[in-house]
């Protein structure tokens, strides 16, 4: 029997507790630097599969999500039912947020990030398992049934430039300084590459995903993180829209802000950066 909806945020004692249950699915999400799964073959959670982020979390030929026909049908093939729990974690942390925010989006309610992901399941004293070149067989195929995508959670570039200038509406940006001061469109460290010019969208305040973590990739305590908003203006009971380079670190923002805070209007533009720095004749800050 599936049991009530599971908690957004779960620790490592939650999943170690549950690692045979039959209705528990759990990935690893293989961002970007991850292509070749080098960090799930070198050791993984048991039982955890390995998914290329852009493959399952992509249309296959347009920049958009996978249509809820085709969104049944990745499910099913992975074994995942509607009423399948889904626990995420990210290679980098980034995209199990990620994927909590597109399986949600798609219309999978069972998610669950793992809070410190594998970081903290190791410091935690859990095991690691190694890859035999395949990783964990996938489970036998069931039926996920069409969902409808949920909306609320996703912005556009029509929202974006509706919301420059309106008091009401705070617009975020989840890049590192670099990026928001126009210095960089690619974050450090990586080519710096995604846009044709450089900028941040007007009137957006900074708040890097990375001071919504702790040294071990937790969520830090819910008081820090409402200082943290509220030092930016934002406001519980008005709209948020977050935005990155390709919307990774931002939905780090939402999550926090929708599961851990009570926001209820807040919204990711997944077009972020790559699109809005290469839009014909949209309004940019430096």
């Amino acid at each position: 029997m599936t049991e009530i909806k599971p908690p957004a945020l779960v620790d490592s004692a939650w999943l170690a507790a549950r690692l045979d249950a039959r209705d528990v699915r759990i990935i690893e999400i293989a961002g970007i630097g991850q292509d070749d799964r080098t960090a799930y073959q070198a050791g993984h959670i048991p039982g955890a599969t390995c998914w290329n982020w852009k493959p399952m979390l992509w249309d296959s030929h347009i920049r958009d999500f996978p249509s809820p026909e085709v969104f049944a049908q990745r499910m099913s093939a992975a074994g995942i039912g509607n009423d399948t729990t889904v626990v995420v974690y990210g290679e980098p942390m980034q995209f199990g947020a990620y994927a909590w925010w597109v399986l949600h989006y798609c219309g999978h309610e069972r998610v669950c990030v793992l809070d410190g992901g594998r970081r903290r399941w190791i410091a935690d004293g859990h095991p690691l398992v190694t890859a035999d070149g395949t990783g964990t067989p996938a489970p036998a195929p069931v039926v996920h049934t069409r969902a409808a995508r949920n909306e609320n959670m996703r912005a556009g570039r029509e929202h974006v430039l509706a919301a420059i200038g309106q008091p009401r509406t705070l617009i975020l940006d989840a890049r590192s300084p670099p990026e928001y001061r126009g210095e960089r469109v690619g974050a450090p460290g990586a080519p710096d590459v995604g846009a044709v010019r450089y900028g941040r969208i007007p009137g957006a305040r900074h708040l890097e995903y990375r001071e919504l973590l702790g040294a071990d990739e937790r969520f830090r305590p819910r008081s820090e993180l409402r200082a943290l908003f509220e030092a930016r203006g934002a406001d519980a009971h008005d709209p948020v829209i977050a935005y990155c380079r390709m919307s990774h670190r931002a939905t780090v923002l939402y999550f926090a802000m929708t599961v851990l805070l009570g926001y209820q209007k807040a919204r990711v533009y997944d077009g972020s950066w790559t699109e809005w720095g290469s839009m014909v004749g949209v309004p940019i800050e430096r």
